[in-house]
C-alpha cells in the first residue's frame, strides 16, 4: 500500500507529536500541580484556601486531557515503550496514579464538612496530589537519561532487572527536584495572574521567585551531570529509517556520553537549552515585578525549553537500555507500522486543532480572578 508519508518521515513526525503532548500536559496540567504543591504554604486560612482551590477549579479536570493523549499516543504510536516503560515504572505509575487520585477526591470532599482537621486533611491530600507527580515524573525522565536495565529476548518479551529503589540516584533526584521547582514556578506565575491580589499572591510570588532560581540552577547541574558523566548512547554504522520494528534485530548501539552531540551536529538544538535557562529568569523578572502574564509566560519557556532537551538531547532515543544496549528502543526500532502511524496522523489533523480550539474557549469563557469575597455568594466554587 503506497502512502503520500514514508515510514522515517512518519516516525518523526510522531516522535515530535509525541513531545507536543508531554509539553502540553506540563504546561496545562504542570500549573495545577504547582498551584496544588503550593496550597499548604501560600494560603493561611480556609478563605484563602478555597481562593486557591478554584483559581484552577474550573480548568484542571480539562488540563488532565493532555495526560490521557500522551498516554495513548504512546501506546498506540511507540507500543515498545508503553510495555518497556509501564514495566519497568511500575510502583512509581503506581504511585503516581494514587496522587493524582487524591485530586479530584481532595476537590470534590473538602468543602463537604467545616471542619478545621476534616478541611486541613484535604488540603494535605491536595499538596501530595500536586507534588508527588511532579516529582516522581522528573525522577522518571532522569531514568530515561541514565537508560532502564532491561533487555528484549528473541521473542520481544521484557525482562526488567531493576528495582523500584533503584530508580533513585543522586541524577534521577536531581531530575525530580528540577520538575518540581520547574511546575512550581509555573504554578507561582498562575496564581500571579489568577488569584486576587494581596497576602496569597505575595506569597505565590515569592515562593515561585526562589522554585525559578532553583530550576535554573538545578538545570545548569544537570548539563554537568551529562557532560562529566559522558551520558548517553549512539548508534554505530547506518540506522534502518524504514526497516521493520523489531529492537533486538538492530544494528549495534554503544555507550558513549551521546547526549550532547546531537547539539554539536545541529546548533539550532541550542534554542532549547537556552529557554530552559532563560525561561527561569524571566520568570523571576515578572514575578518582582508583580507581572503575571510575563512570570507565566517565562515559566512556559522554561518548560518548554527543558522538556525539549531533553527530547533532542536523546534523538533518535526514546527508552535506551542500560544493560544491552542492543536492546534500546529508537525512534527508527520501536514504532508502530507505516499504516497505523498514518491513520493516526489523520485523525490527529482532524481533531487536535479542535481540541486546541475547545480548551481555548474553556480558558476565556473561564477566566478572572479568584477572589475570597466571591466564595460567599457563588454555591458552585470548591
Amino acid at each position: 500500500m503506497d502512502l503520500p508519508i514514508d515510514y522515517p518521515t512518519l516516525r518523526v513526525i510522531w516522535w515530535g507529536l509525541m513531545g507536543v503532548l508531554l509539553i502540553g500536559f506540563a504546561l496545562t496540567d504542570g500549573f495545577d500541580l504547582g498551584v496544588a504543591a503550593l496550597l499548604p504554604f501560600v494560603a493561611r486560612n480556609d478563605g484563602e484556601r478555597r481562593m486557591v482551590i478554584n483559581t484552577i477549579g474550573p480548568t484542571w479536570e480539562g488540563n488532565q486531557v493532555w495526560f490521557i493523549l500522551g498516554g495513548g499516543a504512546i501506546f498506540a504510536a511507540w507500543p515498545f515503550v508503553y510495555a518497556v516503560s509501564f514495566s519497568g515504572f511500575y510502583l512509581a505509575m503506581f504511585a503516581v496514579l494514587a496522587s493524582l487520585i487524591l485530586r479530584p477526591v481532595g476537590f470534590k470532599y473538602r468543602s463537604k464538612r467545616p471542619g478545621k482537621t476534616w478541611r486541613t486533611v484535604w488540603d494535605w491530600a491536595l499538596f501530595v496530589g500536586g507534588f508527588a507527580p511532579a516529582l516522581v515524573f522528573g525522577v522518571a525522565v532522569g531514568n530515561v537519561l541514565q537508560g532502564l536495565p532491561f533487555h528484549l529476548d528473541g521473542d520481544l518479551r521484557t525482562h526488567y532487572e531493576g528495582g523500584f529503589l533503584g530508580l533513585f540516584t543522586p541524577f534521577t533526584l536531581l531530575c525530580g527536584l528540577l520538575s518540581v521547582a520547574m511546575l512550581v514556578t509555573h504554578g507561582a506565575a498562575w496564581l500571579g495572574m489568577k488569584a486576587e491580589r494581596g497576602a496569597v499572591a505575595d506569597r505565590a510570588l515569592n515562593i515561585g521567585t526562589v522554585a525559578a532560581v532553583l530550576a535554573s540552577v538545578l538545570f545548569g547541574f544537570g548539563y554537568v551531570f551529562v557532560l562529566l558523566g559522558h551520558m548517553g548512547f549512539r548508534i554505530e554504522g547506518a540506522a534502518d529509517l524504514a526497516g521493520p520494528s523489531n529492537p533486538p534485530a538492530t544494528q549495534s548501539i554503544a555507550i558513549a556520553g551521546g547526549w550532547l552531540a546531537n547539539f554539536a551536529a545541529h546548533p539550532w538544538m541550542w534554542t532549547a537549552p537556552v529557554l530552559g535557562f532563560v525561561g527561569p529568569w524571566i520568570a523571576v523578572t515578572g514575578l518582582r515585578l508583580r507581572r503575571g502574564w510575563a512570570a507565566f509566560g517565562g515559566s512556559s519557556l522554561a518548560v518548554i525549553g527543558i522538556i525539549s532537551t531533553v527530547g533532542l538531547s536523546m534523538f533518535p532515543f526514546i527508552l535506551p537500555s542500560s544493560i544491552d544496549p542492543r536492546s534500546s528502543l529508537t525512534v527508527w526500532n520501536a514504532s508502530s507500522s507505516q499504516v497505523t502511524l498514518f491513520i493516526m496522523l489523520c485523525v490527529t489533523v482532524v481533531f487536535l486543532p479542535i481540541v486546541l480550539a475547545y480548551t481555548a474557549w474553556a480558558f476565556k469563557v473561564m477566566w478572572g480572578r479568584s477572589t475570597v469575597a466571591a466564595l460567599a455568594v457563588n454555591p458552585d466554587l470548591y
